[in-house]
This record gives C-alpha cells, structure tokens and sequence, in this order.
C-alpha cells in the first residue's frame, strides 16, 4: 500500500507581481509526498498549488479535500503504468480539484521512475535538452516594465511576454511601441496578455491598435465565459488569441472539442495545475491538433516541484515554440532543484541538486 504526506507552503515573490487582478505578494501552494509503504526513503513529489480568484479549487475547504485524497490514496497500491495513474488521479480528485489531480498524476509518475524527480523519460531530464520559454514582463511603473524588457534582452530572451490591462492603455502603447522600435520584429517576439482586462465594446478597437506592434498573440482579451462574443473575436481579429482562462472547468473531451469548434481560436494554452493535470492536458492536445489549432504549455506560478513536472511534460508532448516556463526564479524561497534558466532557455543540470531542507521529513 502506499503512505503519503504533505505540507503547506508560502511562497514568498521577490517584487510586487502586477496583474489586472491585483498584485501578487506570495504563493500558497502544498507539497505531497507518496511513497510505498515498505520502502519510505524512495518517494515521489507532487505540487498542488490552485491560483487565487482564479483556480476552480481556490476553496476554503481545499486542504480537507486534499487530506481526503491523500487518505483515499493510500488504499491504494503503487500503479503499475502512466495509464493506470491517470485513471487513479481522476478517480481520486476528480474535475473539481484539478491541482490536487496534477499533484497526485506527478507524484505517482515520479515514484513510478525511481523517486529522482524524474516524471517522465526523456530528454528533458535525460539529455539535458533546453527548452525554450518567454520572458514574463509584470505590470508596474512604465519605467519599471522598460526595464524589465532591457534586463531580459540582455539575458538572451528573445520572446517577452507582457502582461497588459491595469496600466493606462496608451501608456502600454508606447512601451509597446518602444520596444518595436529599439528591437527589430525578427530579433524579438512580443506577446502580451490582458487576463480578460478588455471589456467587450472596447475589444476589437484596442486589437487594431495593439496590431500595429506585430504581436505574436494576445491572451485571453476579455474575461471567459463570453462564448460568442469570443467566437466571433477570433474571427475577425487581426492579433492572434490564445484562449487561456477560457479553459477553466470545461471538463469531458466533448466539452473541450465543443469548445474548440465552436469558438475557433488560433492559439490554446495550457496550464495543467488549472485544467486537471496531464491527462486533461493531453485531452485539449488531441483536440487542438485535431482543428488545426495551435498550443504551447505555461507553468502558473507553481514552485520548481511543479515547474519541473510541467517542463518534463513539455518535453514529452514535443511542444513547438516559447513556453511559458520561466517562473522559476520568481521566489525568495523556492525549492533549490535542478532547472536552469540561461539565455531564454529552461533546462535540467542534474549536477545540481534538488534542497529539501526547508520541507518536512
């Protein structure tokens, strides 16, 4: 049978992250730890940390739900395969707790490879393969945003993603504009993200002026929900949209295609801890493709447990492009571990150690 564990943990952001929901100052997440009862110094790793106002499983009664599962899965035995492990988590969590159903999917597949943080084999983990991702660029100050997009320039980012929607719009304009004119549009990808900031009458208007910039794509313009209106957005729209929360708590594989067809969208992404672990990832993967329509996978403010889970499945899916996997270094006190980013690259050093000094035993 198996014996599992957790601990909650705050996450403490090194700077005041701006969003059009509010500023961010730290991170509640909750570690899992399982393992087989005979043999407790071998044991996987999971993350299940849900975003305020925004996670479907942002609920008061999250860590009883949790306690629950972890109870319920230690009736368990040890699955024998990735299969078998997807069908456990879901049976176990369910739709309406998608973080807990990753935490137990990445938990389970890094005790299935030997406990070593290893959730999938590939080469991500094996080979050190790097992976490309975008450098996240928060609101704040228009100085504090122009310095932001220098620093990650010269870091050897070349795709920036920027969040748009709380600052005065033609104050984002011009930083927009800045950055087009210091930086040639084949040297540098720009790709901004609203969190649903644009009201309706306001969409399309803000979209044909944000054009001017060549943006690679704009994330989720106005709030989910608003299936028609969204539909017809992404029709007539002259930026590319990547449907982000739209997402949230739409469930079954017909769900997700229903979806899909309906609203059409050029681009999707995916953040497993929001939409239900790997498997329901793998589920808008199929669907996507199966439309024509484009994807790529971003962390949402997990620790480096979650963030590595993530950037190992980003692998394993061959997702093409810049992911949205450079939240690592947000943290005063992250999980020491591994990853690497390098010249706008993530990548697994296994010279380096993983430091669970500051978790419980």
């Amino acid at each position: 049978m198996l014996k599992t564990s957790y601990q909650k943990y705050i996450l403490d952001f090194k700077f005041d992250a701006g969003t059009s929901r509010g500023v961010l100052k730290e991170k509640e997440t909750w570690f899992i730890r399982v393992c087989d009862h005979n043999v407790p110094d071998v044991f996987g790793l999971g993350e299940a940390g849900p975003l305020r106002q925004l996670s479907i499983d942002d609920r008061e009664d999250f860590e009883d739900n949790l306690k629950n599962v972890l109870e319920r899965l230690e009736q368990q035995k040890p699955p024998v395969d990735q299969k078998a492990i997807y069908t456990l988590a879901h049976d176990l969590a369910g739709d309406e707790f998608p973080s807990i159903r990753f935490a137990v999917e990445t938990a389970l597949l890094d005790l299935l490879h030997g406990g070593k943080r290893q959730i999938f084999d590939n080469s991500f983990f094996n080979d050190q393969k790097p992976l490309p991702v975008n450098g996240l660029i928060w609101m704040g100050h228009m100085e504090s945003m122009l310095l932001q997009i220098s620093d990650k320039v010269e870091a050897g980012f070349d795709c920036i993603k920027m969040k748009v929607g709380s600052l005065d719009f033609e104050k984002e304009c011009d930083i927009l504009d800045f950055v087009r004119r210091k930086y040639y549009r084949n040297d540098l990808i720009l790709r901004v993200d609203a969190n649903g900031a644009f009201s309706p009458d306001e969409t399309l208007g803000k979209l044909n002026q944000l054009a001017r910039y060549g943006l690679h794509s704009i994330e989720q313009p106005v709030k989910a929900g608003q299936r028609e209106f969204m539909k017809e957005l992404c029709a007539n729209t002259p930026i590319p949209i990547a449907l982000d929360e739209e997402l949230i708590g739409v469930h079954s594989p017909q769900e997700k295609r229903d979806l899909l067809k309906d609203i059409r969208p050029q681009f999707i992404i995916l953040k497993p801890t929001l939409i239900g672990g790997i498997q329901s990832s793998l589920e808008w993967i199929a669907v996507a493709e199966a439309l024509e329509i484009g994807w790529w996978i971003t962390s949402a403010l997990e620790s480096n447990i979650g963030l590595n889970a993530i950037a190992q499945f980003t692998c394993e899916v061959g997702a093409q492009g810049h992911q949205g996997l450079g939240t690592g270094q947000l943290y005063h006190n992250n999980i020491d571990s591994p990853l690497e980013i390098a010249q706008g690259h993530i990548s697994y050093r296994p010279s380096q150690n993983w430091d669970f000094s500051s978790l419980s035993p």
